[in-house]
C-alpha cells in the first residue's frame, strides 16, 4: 500500500500547461507584425528621416510637424471599422508596387517619390488586415499624410515665380493707391532710394501649403456637404495670394513712411507670422459660415420609417 502525496493546492498541471500554450500562441501571433515593422523601418528609414528632417528645417515644409500626429490621431480616434475585412492578394499587390517605386525613386534619388512610396506601403499594409473599406475609413488621416510631403523642387520653382510675380503686382498697386511712386520691374518694386524684391519666400507658397491642408481638416472635421468641402479647400488659394500681396504692400509702407530695416529681419518675419494668423482666422470664418448655410438650408435626408 503506497503513500500517495496530496496535490499542492492551487496547482493544476493540465491548466497550467494550457494557460502556457495560449501564451505561447498570443507570442506568436505578434511574431508576423514585429517582422513587418523591422522590415518596414529598415526599407523606408531613408524616406522617413529625410522627411522629418526637412519638416524641422524646411520653413515650407514646417507644416508637416502637425499633420503627421494629426493624421496618427485621427487614425486612432476612427478606429477599426466593424466591416473590416483582410484582403491579403490586394495588399501583397499594393507593397509589391510600394517596394518598386521605393526601389526605382532610390536609384534615382528622387525624395518626393521615394516618401510617396511610405504612403503607398501603409495603404498596402491596411488592405491586407483590414481591407479596402478601412482605407476608406482613413481617407482623412492618408490625405494628411500626402498634403505633409514637400513638393519636388522642380513643381515649386514653377509654382514660385508666377506667384511672385502676382505678389508684387498687388503690392505695387496697393502701394500706388496710397500714393507712393512705385515703379515694378517683374518681382522688384523700385522705390524712392530703395528697392523690394520679393523673393520665393514671400511668393505665398508656404502659405498655400499650409492653408491648403488647414482647409481639408477643417473641411473634413466641420462640414458635411462635399461642395462645402470643395469650395473650402479652393478658397485656400486666393485666400493665400491676397493676404501675400498684402504683406508686399506692408512691407513697403513701412520702408516708405517709418523706416527701411522694417523690411527685413525679425521684423519682416513677425508680419509674415501675424498675417499668416489673419490667412487663419479668415479660413475659420469661411468654415464657420458655410457651416451655418449648411445647417440652415441642407436638409438631413428623412430616416426611413420602421413597418
Amino acid at each position: 500500500m503506497g503513500i500517495q502525496t496530496p496535490p499542492t493546492p492551487g496547482f493544476a498541471p493540465g491548466l497550467n500547461i494550457a494557460a502556457a500554450r495560449a501564451r505561447s500562441r498570443t507570442a506568436a501571433a505578434y511574431v508576423p507584425f514585429a517582422l513587418t515593422a523591422v522590415a518596414f523601418a529598415v526599407l523606408f528609414a531613408k524616406p522617413l528621416t529625410t522627411l522629418v528632417r526637412d519638416w524641422w528645417t524646411l520653413p515650407e515644409a514646417g507644416h508637416g510637424l502637425l499633420l503627421a500626429p494629426v493624421a496618427i490621431w485621427l487614425a486612432w480616434r476612427a478606429g477599426i471599422g466593424p466591416d473590416a475585412k483582410a484582403s491579403p492578394k490586394l495588399g501583397i499587390a499594393i507593397l509589391i508596387f510600394a517596394v518598386l517605386v521605393r526601389s526605382a525613386s532610390g536609384l534615382a534619388a528622387e525624395l518626393f517619390t521615394m516618401r510617396g512610396s511610405v504612403i503607398i506601403a501603409l495603404v498596402g499594409l491596411t488592405v491586407f488586415h483590414f481591407g479596402v473599406r478601412q482605407v476608406l475609413r482613413w481617407w482623412l488621416p492618408f490625405t494628411l499624410a500626402c498634403l505633409s510631403i514637400p513638393l519636388p523642387e522642380l513643381i515649386t520653382q514653377a509654382v514660385a515665380l508666377p506667384l511672385q510675380f502676382k505678389a508684387s503686382r498687388m503690392g505695387a498697386a496697393l502701394l500706388e493707391m496710397r500714393g507712393v511712386p512705385v515703379r515694378l520691374m517683374g518681382n522688384v518694386i523700385q522705390l524712392p532710394g530703395r528697392q523690394l524684391f520679393v523673393t520665393e519666400a514671400c511668393s505665398g507658397l508656404r502659405s498655400i501649403t499650409a492653408l491648403l491642408s488647414m482647409a481639408v481638416l477643417l473641411g473634413a472635421l466641420l462640414l458635411k456637404s462635399p461642395i462645402s468641402r470643395i469650395l473650402l479647400v479652393l478658397l485656400a488659394f486666393p485666400v493665400a495670394i491676397f493676404i501675400n500681396g498684402i504683406r508686399v504692400f506692408l512691407t513697403g509702407f513701412f520702408v516708405f513712411f517709418v523706416s527701411p530695416a522694417l523690411g527685413e529681419g525679425f521684423m519682416h518675419e513677425t508680419e509674415g507670422w501675424l498675417l499668416f494668423l489673419v490667412s487663419l482666422f479668415v479660413l475659420g470664418v469661411s468654415t464657420w459660415l458655410m457651416g451655418s448655410i449648411e445647417r440652415r438650408f441642407i436638409r438631413q435626408a428623412p430616416a426611413p420609417e420602421v413597418a
